[in-house]
This record gives C-alpha cells, structure tokens and sequence, in this order.
C-alpha cells in the first residue's frame, strides 16, 4: 500500500473536498430517476414537506411485536429491503452515505458491541440539539477508531431525535479496501473543512477528534493525556456557521488494545502512522485483534455557543486558540472526573 497521507483537519480548505474525490457508485432514487447521487438532505425544508407518506414507509410491526402478524410483517419489510437493494431502487447522499442501510443493517451489527461487549453508559446526551447542526469535539484513543463508532451509536440510539452523527476521518480510511465503503455508508467524510462547513450548514450533526492518529496511537503509558489539538480548524468551521461546540470524553477505549510497543519499520513498509505492539497482538494471531471487554462511558458536555460572534471571528487566531484550549481543557477535565468515579476498567 502506498504511504497514506493525513490532511490536517485545519489545512487548505480547498483541498480533499467532496468534489475532487475519485467518482463513486451512485444509485438511483426510489423514484427510479436512473443513476444518480441524490443531494445532501435538507433538514429544515424536509420538515416542511410533511412527513412520508405511509406507501413510502416500511411496515410497522404488530403491537407488542408478537404473533404471526409481527413476524408477517418483518419478513415483508426484510424482503423489501432486499428488493431495494438489489434493484439499486435506494438513496445516497453527495458523500455516499446511506440512512437505510445505517438504521437496518450497519447500526445493528455494532449495537451488541455496544451495549453487550463494551456496556457504554451515555451522559449529557441532552446537550446535544434536537434539530440544527452542531460540532461534537471528542477525545480519541484504543489503538483502533472503535470509539466513534460507538459514539456514533450512543447518538443514534439515545438522542430523543434519533440524530445520525456524521464523523469526519482521516485519508487512512479512504484509501482501505471494504472499510472506506463502510465508512462511507455510514456516513463519514473527510476531515477537511469545506466539507464540514457544508454538512453543518445542511443542520447535520458532525463529529471531529482532533487528537488524529497522535490520540489513537499513542502509548498506553499516556492513556487519558489529551494529544495536540491542532491550530483549531474545528473552531474556526464552527464559527463561520454559528454551529455550537459539544465537548465529548470517551473512557474504556484507552485499555481495549494496550499498546506497548510501535514497529516504527513495519508501520512504514505498511504506509501506516503506527504499526502496535500488545499484549496479544500480534503474538496470537487472529486472537490478538480481539478488543478487551473493558466498560464504557460517554458524556456530552454542555454545548459551548459561536452564534454570537461576529463573521471574521473566523480568522481571529486568538480567539480560535481560546476556544480551542476551552473545549481541550473541559475534555480533559471531565476524562479525570470520570476516571475518578470509575470502579474498574472492566465493570
């Protein structure tokens, strides 16, 4: 694999955007419009539309979800999906993400890691907005990114709205076979800005982990120490859309792969940042990519406002340099808190 290169969340806006990657598959809308990519959906204009029509919604299970009729009904709309699918008769949007899929398929498989292998126990998901877009800043660790995908969880599954989370990833992603088709269903794009700044302007929900690959790879001996933030790119995308800031800390995911070694030589014949070395990997094979059961905890700190600036704010350093070290430090402050209140790191 050629050397995979990180585009700073913060550089040239220009760069990476959607519309200078590679073409993808595009599938035709439910309407049979042929084969094209369907725009990114407005939230405030679809509500206007009123809601879907039942036609265009899938079956409902019986009341209770028991009897011949639930089951009737669930094998229906399983079939359906299977139809859609196969008949490409479904939507995506400009960044190839797929909501039917994510809600029935994917989300499914990553629930019971989720709630029966790493038990998260979710707080603060109140601060995140019912409607309107916003900015979840997140610390990030575990050797491996499962700690957005189980972000990603906790917002869709205990958020009263049910809101998806759209994260932005590093290049390393997009350049993986199977995962940066994956990924891209689920709803994940580059970590540049000027797509940022369009999914907030569209009222998406969008999440960032600043820390990059200096977060996830770092030593276990460092685990819970917030990396560099970078020059606080995310602020400035949130200030120029009045988007608020949502701190988020993450604690199980620094023990899942302890790593106590990085083969430095390996990790760049791979074109990885980090090749590691734990306890069980690579030395049992298979086995040793198996994540410890360690327990979660997710909390969503109160959201931090940039409505209220004016627009060149934006290009004010010092003030993006505050407000970055504002979210890092109220991150890190409630890991302590947390980590202080934990019983053990497996229950």
């Amino acid at each position: 694999m050629a050397d995979a290169k990180v585009i700073p969340f913060d550089d040239d806006r220009s760069r990476g955007s959607a519309a200078q990657r590679p073409a993808r598959r595009r599938m035709g809308s439910r309407r049979g419009e042929g084969n094209t990519v369907q725009p990114l959906p407005d939230r405030a204009r679809a509500r206007e539309d009123g809601p879907v029509s039942r036609e265009e919604q899938p079956p409902e299970p019986a009341e209770g979800g028991g009897g011949d009729g639930g089951l009737e009904r669930r094998v229906a709309a399983g079939l359906a999906f299977l139809r859609r699918r196969l008949t490409g008769d479904y939507e995506v949007d400009d960044f190839g993400y797929d909501e039917e899929l994510t809600d029935q398929v994917l989300m499914s498989l990553l629930r019971p890691v989720y709630e029966k292998y790493f038990r998260v126990d979710v707080k603060g998901i109140e601060n995140i907005p019912a409607e309107g877009g916003a900015l979840i800043v997140a610390n990030h660790s575990g050797t491996l990114p499962l700690d957005g995908l189980m972000m990603q969880v906790a917002v869709h599954d205990r958020h009263p709205a049910g809101r998806h989370l759209r994260l932005l990833a590093a290049d390393l992603v997009f350049v993986l076979p199977v995962v940066n088709e994956l990924a891209r269903k689920l709803g994940h794009t580059l970590a540049c800005a000027e797509d940022a700044e369009r999914l907030l302007g569209q009222g998406e929900l969008v999440g960032v982990m600043p820390e990059g690959f200096k977060g996830i790879g770092k030593p276990f001996g460092e685990r819970y120490k917030l990396q560099r933030f970078g020059r606080g790119g995310f602020v400035s995308t949130a200030l120029r859309q009045g988007a608020p800031i949502i701190p988020c800390s993450i604690v199980g995911a620094e023990e899942i792969y302890p790593m106590i070694g990085n083969a430095k030589t390996l990790a760049r014949l791979l074109g990885f940042p980090y090749f590691p070395l734990t306890p069980t990997f690579p030395w049992l094979g298979p086995l040793g990519a198996i994540p410890l059961p360690t327990k979660w905890t997710i909390q969503f700190g109160e959201p931090i406002p940039t409505d209220g600036y004016p627009p060149e704010a934006a290009e004010d350093p010092m003030l993006m340099f505050n407000l970055t070290d504002q979210v890092r430090e109220q991150i890190q402050h409630t890991l302590y808190k947390l980590l202080v209140q934990r019983r053990s790191v497996f229950f």
